[in-house]
């Protein structure tokens, strides 16, 4: 299958199972997810309300875009006049502002996602904006100017679900924990899945996302995972043979300096795995002889995730080490 290797829109053919028969056109719901630590400076959440304020004047083609915000990172930064006159004159200007109590991230897609699908039609696509990227970079401000293409793929093309694939080389952090965990550890619970979801992209982790409202509809009624839910989003649209997409996003990051430290990539790794087996069991818990078929893949996964662990340690610890030279500690340049 070929893939969307561009920035811009792929044709149908390039889209799995697009059908590009003409439907009654639908409302694209913008959805952003406020940045759990609030950054000190503020140009990236800047760049990226200036792109909601343009959607908000567009009510033809765009629902008013929706904010979420973490209470906690509200309650943190009560007393701070810059952010407490950043949600007044930029967030709440342009959104709806929607603060929760979120236990992690997707909780936050859930609330936000619930919200706008309450207000949406059958016709509808529901835009997933993450908040904390460098939007303020080259890159960042380029990944802006086009990035309304991904929700019109699904919207236009009759997709369910479409993911966006961030650009990476094969040393970043996110390549590393999605080839030696995510799909590591999907082959061997979901072996059949993970081939056809890695036909479509290598960031099965992605938070840039668009669903139909249908799609979107059933998984607001499935049990919703705290981590990892646009894995299994992806599982199920292929357990039920629904089209997906991808849309290249291009270069940008959400990681400090370009690179994940070593206990964040492991805990990611390891909540993964929790995510894969609880889901199995779901799936296949009440068959017959499950239970042996279990243990099995669970001895799997232990290895899988063990020897995951290792690499992203040799990797993301060598990058992270001072040059050595004979044993030595190469000297400071002010010492030379």
């Amino acid at each position: 299958m070929s893939k969307a290797a561009s920035g811009g829109k792929p044709k149908a053919s390039e889209t799995a199972g697009a059908k590009p028969a003409k439907a009654p056109p639908g409302l694209i719901h913008p959805v952003v997810i406020y940045p759990f630590r609030q950054p000190d400076d503020y140009a990236d959440l800047t760049e990226l309300y200036g792109l909601i304020a343009k959607l908000a004047e567009e009510p033809r083609t765009y629902a008013q875009p929706i904010t979420v915000l973490d209470r906690k990172t509200a309650q943190r930064n009560s007393r701070d006049k810059r952010f407490l006159e950043f949600q007044t004159n930029t967030v709440k200007a342009s959104s709806t502002l929607l603060e929760a109590w979120c236990v992690d991230t997707c909780q936050m897609w859930y609330t936000g996602l619930g919200a706008a699908w309450e207000k949406g039609g059958p016709q509808d696509v529901y835009w997933l904006i993450p908040g904390d990227f460098n939007y303020s970079s080259g890159p960042g401000r380029e990944v802006l100017s086009r990035l309304h293409d991904l929700p019109e793929i699904c919207l236009e093309l009759n997709q369910d679900l479409c993911i966006g694939e961030i650009s990476t080389d094969h040393n970043n952090s996110k390549h590393l924990i999605d080839t030696y965990g995510t799909f590591a550890l999907m082959y061997n619970w979901f072996p059949a899945e993970a081939r056809t979801i890695r036909e479509y992209t290598e960031r099965p982790r992605s938070e840039f996302f668009a669903i139909r409202h249908s799609f979107l509809g059933e998984m607001l009624n499935r049990r919703w995972y705290a981590y990892e839910q646009t894995v299994v989003l992806l599982l199920h649209a292929v357990f039920q043979r629904l089209r997906l997409s991808r849309f290249c996003v291009g270069e940008i990051s959400d990681l400090p300096e370009g690179r994940e430290g070593l206990a964040s990539a492991i805990k990611q790794v390891e909540r993964t795995e929790r995510v894969f087996r609880t889901l199995w069991l779901e799936r296949h818990g009440a068959g017959v002889g499950w239970s042996d078929r279990y243990r099995l893949l669970e001895s799997q996964s232990e290895q899988i995730r063990h020897s995951a662990c290792i690499v992203l340690e040799n990797v993301l610890e060598n990058a992270a080490a001072p040059v050595v030279a004979r044993g030595r500690r190469k000297p400071d340049a002010a010492l030379v």
